[in-house]
């Protein structure tokens, strides 16, 4: 089997671009004292990026804002978030999403 040096460096190249804003960041704040404050804003770090991914596929179509194409996902949205909520289960919050996504479209 013949090597192609060209796709072998480019699948190289990639995985250490890949590699290195995940290692080099741990690597460093590993052995970082970070402050209270700093702790606690990163706390929130996955929520809004939740909230921004979430939110731009519920109310974005097209590149523009609008409710009326997402209406099913939308009101499936409402009993998601509650569960999410109330239960803190990432398995029950999927389930209750996906069943409420499945009964909305059988009956609309």
């Amino acid at each position: 089997m013949e090597i192609r040096w060209h796709i072998l460096l480019a699948i190289m190249g990639a995985s250490i671009v890949t590699l290195l804003p995940r290692v080099l960041p741990l690597m460093v704040l590993s052995r970082m004292q970070l402050p209270e404050w700093a702790m606690r804003w990163l706390n929130y770090v996955p929520v809004a990026v939740m909230a921004a991914l979430i939110g731009q596929e519920l109310f974005m179509a097209d590149g523009k804002f609008e409710i009326s194409r997402n209406y099913i996902e939308i009101l499936a949205a409402l009993p998601t978030f509650a569960t999410a909520i109330l239960t803190r289960s990432l398995l029950g919050t999927v389930v209750v999403g996906i069943l409420t996504v499945m009964v909305l479209r059988f009956i609309l």
